[in-house]
């Protein structure tokens, strides 16, 4: 039996509304939040004070607020769902070495890194600061980081390639949970269209960091301004 295969015969024997609903936060409003977290960030190339307006700057607190539960009830939601799924699916990818099962298994494991890697971004960015330090995090903070600090780039260079896989590969789940792809030939042609939106998320995350590592040669490693 292939995995796509066990993965039906699993969602045959829970709720069908429990499997569209995990399916539905991993895109809506995840997907949404996603696109513009990263066209925000893309304001690094103008500065710190556009960054900073884009980025952590709210209207009032109860945009902040509604914000992160926006974020965090789904992500939070949309991660016990997965964790279910990877540890009550079992890959069969010696079997049946195939395109698909390649896919699947690595959707997994980006899966998971993504969400270590979420934690970590939403803990250090946005709570830490907010919650330990009393205010936003800085521009100069985080520039000096990418620029500075190997382990950070590293981090986020990876976290946001699996963001952009796990996102890019997953609306072809969604479409196939929700009947909108109906055979493997429907499936087939969103392919292009679906390594087209990661290669252009993959741009937008890398763009982002490019210009925070670049404005960071303008901060010593202790945050000094050096320019």
């Amino acid at each position: 039996m292939s995995t796509q295969a066990t993965a039906e015969a699993l969602t045959d024997r829970n709720p069908l509304l429990k499997s569209r609903l995990g399916s539905f936060l991993a895109v809506v409003p995840l997907s949404f939040w996603v696109i513009n977290h990263l066209w925000d960030n893309l304001s690094a190339f103008y500065g710190a004070t556009a960054w900073e307006k884009s980025v952590t700057e709210y209207a009032n607190p109860f945009a902040q607020a509604f914000t992160f539960i926006i974020v965090m009830l789904p992500l939070l939601i949309h991660a016990a769902w997965g964790l279910v799924r990877v540890f009550t699916i079992k890959p069969n990818n010696l079997a049946y070495n195939n395109y698909g099962n390649l896919k699947y298994i690595v959707q997994r494991v980006a899966g998971l890194g993504v969400l270590a890697f979420l934690g970590a971004h939403i803990w250090l960015a946005f709570l830490h600061p907010r919650l330990v330090e009393g205010h936003a995090e800085p521009f100069a903070d985080i520039a000096r980081e990418m620029r500075f600090h190997g382990p950070t780039l590293m981090v986020y260079l990876l976290g946001t390639l699996g963001t952009a896989y796990h996102l890019a590969n997953g609306l072809q789940t969604f479409a196939m949970g929700w009947g909108i792809f109906a055979s493997d030939r429907s499936m087939r042609r969103f392919e292009p269209v679906s390594i087209l939106i990661f290669l252009i998320l993959l741009a937008m995350s890398w763009g982002a960091i490019y210009a925070l590592y670049t404005a960071g040669a303008a901060y010593g490693p202790a945050g000094l301004d050096v320019g």
